[in-house]
């Protein structure tokens, strides 16, 4: 169905890849644009927002980029202006920004701490409190949170930080499910599970990354496409009586074991 989103202004954060290949800020984006959205690409590198956005206009959608650094509160005020001085309106905040950590308690640092939460949570705040008038004053809109299955579940190696950032998205989306509703303002959650993306690309062997792909209960390889597509169902009207829902897209691996091993006859 095309056209889904169509007359709707969209703001992307983390809207610019790590690498080369696609992440789920720039296939998210791309497929706002696709259905018809207005998409503002927000990113920390002018150069990542600007590759996503030339994609989007090759393809005749209506794009521009804005540099923010989402941990700082002005930068996130920023943008939203900027959407809405460029397009009129507001309707769907898609808050992508996120950055890992590999430390387990015993080895975070205080700085480490203060940077993964401010990039991860803090900025998801600060982009939802100066979103939340301009969506009201478009007769509501949708607010989708990425936030990872390690804020569901125990992963074997530390993430610590990284971790509790990610079950304080989903802390926060439920929170502000129940504040904003009211307004008419949707508020949800995509939970991606193992998907290949440029962030994971450079440290993962050929050997990982099949025992990724092979994790969940459809072995299949999942991509940032997949987070895009359910970011599209949350930003659409099809979800218009969808709130505080953590909508979880990592082929069911959440359901197996905790190595993710198949089941020893090969089912």
């Amino acid at each position: 169905m095309a056209g889904r989103l169509a007359g709707k202004v969209a703001i992307v954060t983390g809207a610019g890849s790590s690498g080369p290949g696609v992440g789920n800020g720039k296939a998210t984006a791309i497929l706002f644009a696709r259905e018809g959205a207005k998409v503002l690409c927000a990113d920390r590198v002018a150069d990542r927002a600007g590759e996503t956005c030339a994609l989007i206009r090759a393809e005749g959608g209506v794009t521009s980029s804005f540099v923010a650094d989402v941990s700082r509160r002005i930068d996130c005020a920023g943008l939203v202006s900027a959407a809405v001085g460029r397009y009129g309106r507001l309707d769907v905040l898609h808050n992508n920004v996120g950055i890992t950590s590999r430390s387990g308690i015993d080895e975070v640092t205080e700085e480490e701490w203060d940077h993964v939460l401010a990039v991860n949570l803090k900025s998801m705040v600060f982009t939802v409190q100066a979103a939340v008038p301009h969506l009201a004053a478009a007769g509501g809109g949708s607010i989708i949170n990425v936030s990872s299955i390690t804020g569901l579940r125990v992963y074997p190696q530390g993430h610590t930080a990284y971790a509790t950032s990610k079950a304080g998205i989903i802390g926060l989306t439920t929170t502000l499910a129940g504040e904003l509703g009211g307004k008419r303002i949707r508020v949800n959650c995509i939970a991606p599970g193992q998907v290949y993306t440029p962030m994971v690309a450079g440290r993962l062997t050929p050997e990982a990354r099949e025992q990724r792909r092979l994790a969940g209960l459809i072995p299949d390889e999942g991509t940032a496409w997949d987070v895009g597509w359910a970011a599209v169902y949350l930003a659409s009207d099809e979800s218009r009586w969808v709130t505080g829902h953590v909508l979880v897209v990592d082929a069911g691996i959440t359901l197996t074991t905790r190595s993710g091993a198949r089941f020893s006859d090969g089912t």
